[in-house]
């Protein structure tokens, strides 16, 4: 049996990086000339997934992740959680 916390998380839909392995195979069924739909079908990825690496790929040229933008927090997360419950 499940418990409750497994079968929200598993709704909810938590995000996951795609495997470049992934993201050049969409890439290269791209420049193959198949349809986003297509694409989706045959890796069964959502097709917003996929119509989201291609975009990125078409505007920088890469499907790797990038930096996050703005700045690095001071604090890490464990020392502001410990100072909330203070």
């Amino acid at each position: 049996m499940q418990t409750a916390s497994t079968n929200i998380c598993e709704r909810m839909g938590r995000s996951q990086e795609i495997s470049e392995f992934k993201s050049g195979t969409m890439i290269g069924c791209h420049l193959c000339n198949k349809s986003i739909r297509e694409i989706s079908l045959l890796l069964n990825i959502p097709q917003s997934t996929v119509s989201g690496i291609v975009t990125k790929w078409k505007q920088l040229g890469t499907t790797a992740t990038q930096p996050p933008s703005g700045r690095p927090r001071k604090i890490t997360e464990q020392v502001a959680n410990v100072l909330q419950s203070q």
